[in-house]
């Protein structure tokens, strides 16, 4: 079985990788990054992901900016807004979106 790929965005370096690595926990996940903007489409552009996962911190307008360069790509992919939590809200959170709730 392939492993879900889910691309990580935030703006704190931490973090993201905290988030990285609880998603990593998952044997059936695997988690990329991105902190900035134009690394977030370049890497969604360059690779297929099944989830797009956008961390705090990030501004309105950049948001709005990644939803419409991940959708006009590929127009069925899940994006998820993750403020925080332990690691069970997070996870609760993939399994839902990908569970399409």
């Amino acid at each position: 079985m392939d492993q879900i790929q889910i691309l990580v965005i935030g703006r704190n370096p931490d973090i993201v990788q905290t988030v990285v690595r609880l998603v990593n926990n998952n044997p059936a996940w695997n988690a990329s990054h991105a902190l900035t903007d134009d690394a977030a489409v370049a890497l969604f552009e360059s690779q297929p992901f099944d989830l797009v996962l956008l961390g705090g911190g990030i501004e309105p307008e950049s948001d709005a900016l990644l939803r419409q360069a991940f959708t006009a790509h590929n127009p069925d992919i899940t994006i998820i807004q993750h403020y925080g939590g332990g690691s069970g809200l997070l996870a609760t959170e993939i399994n839902m979106a990908l569970a399409g709730q």
